[in-house]
């Protein structure tokens, strides 16, 4: 009884150390009792329904210090699997390799960014699963190139004396769902100049419409339409983006096929780290992924009453 009330309250309580302290244990018996529930937890769950993965690396200590966690992507009920310190190759194929042979095959696609050892990785563990290139590291891509080109055209500008992009750059990285908003309407009288900036704006506004395509043969011929337009404007950052995205063509495709993103990894991630912050770091790797799966892996941690 005792048990199920300390995992009750450690996962209720802000930190480990005002759980402790509610329960009257020490610190490394507050540890063990969550090392025992999560092995509970780990015997006990089901991976029958795990068909789509998301790969997402997070920091860990200082400097390159990374894990990368394994998560479920269902809807509602997302989770992580399992962590590994480490992101390189070797890395990614142990965590892939904890999924048990008998469900791997029921594996259906990967989500992750374009890091090119977890891409190997999930090819040699899951060949039969798709991989499917996050929308919101492509996003990424795209304002970052905006971003480039409104650098170049600011200095170039303020070179003959005109600030018109003086402290716009964040005005540059939105989307304007609303344009009739106090933002969108300030926003509109910037972008409607003739500026490289607002074109290369425009061109990141009209990819979004890529990822509401429901059939692959759409999709592939809006983007060709969106390619030709980019390679002709003479905007070198987002030809930049454009190649990329020929480079990993069929795994951005993949989306419209799964339409999975990673986006609940990064709600998991803003959980991992509230668990950072509050223990103020991690010494140990071991601790850490005890305490990510205690919190974050949807898992069975109570004792029976028969225990």
């Amino acid at each position: 009884m005792f048990e199920a009330f300390g995992v009750a309250v450690l996962q209720s309580a802000a930190s480990t150390s005002e759980a402790c302290a509610l329960l009257r244990i020490g610190w490394e018996g507050a540890q063990r009792l969550m090392e025992r529930a999560v092995q509970r937890g780990l015997n006990r769950r089901s991976l029958e329904d795990f068909e789509h993965a998301g790969m997402d690396e997070k920091s860990f200590g200082s400097g390159h210090d990374y894990i990368t966690t394994l998560n479920d992507l269902s809807e509602g009920a997302a989770r992580v699997i399992e962590v590994v310190h480490g992101r390189k190759h070797e890395d990614a194929v142990a965590l892939l390799e904890q999924i048990p042979q008998a469900h791997r095959g029921g594996i259906k696609a990967v989500a992750m960014d374009m890091w090119d050892a977890y891409l190997k990785a999930a090819r040699q563990v899951l060949p039969q699963a798709d991989i499917v290139h996050d929308r919101y590291h492509i996003s990424a891509h795209l304002n970052a190139a905006v971003d480039r080109v409104r650098k170049d055209e600011h200095k170039r500008l303020m070179s003959i004396g005109d600030d018109t992009l003086k402290g716009s750059k964040y005005q540059w990285m939105r989307t304007y769902e609303d344009k009739r908003n106090r933002e969108a309407v300030s926003f509109r009288k910037l972008h409607e100049l003739d500026l490289k900036t607002s074109r290369a704006w425009h061109y990141k506004e009209d990819f979004r419409h890529f990822w509401n395509y429901l059939y692959a043969g759409a999709a592939e011929r809006f983007y060709k339409g969106w390619r030709r337009a980019v390679m002709s404007s003479r905007l070198e950052p987002l030809k930049k983006v454009a190649k990329l995205i020929d480079t990993h063509w069929q795994d951005i495709l993949n989306y419209i096929k799964h339409r999975i993103t990673n986006a609940a990894s990064e709600g998991l991630n803003s959980r991992i780290q509230a668990i950072k912050s509050a223990a103020r770091g991690f010494r140990s790797f071991a601790n850490y992924r005890t305490r990510i799966l205690f919190h974050c892996g949807r898992l069975d941690l109570k004792p029976s009453p028969a225990h």
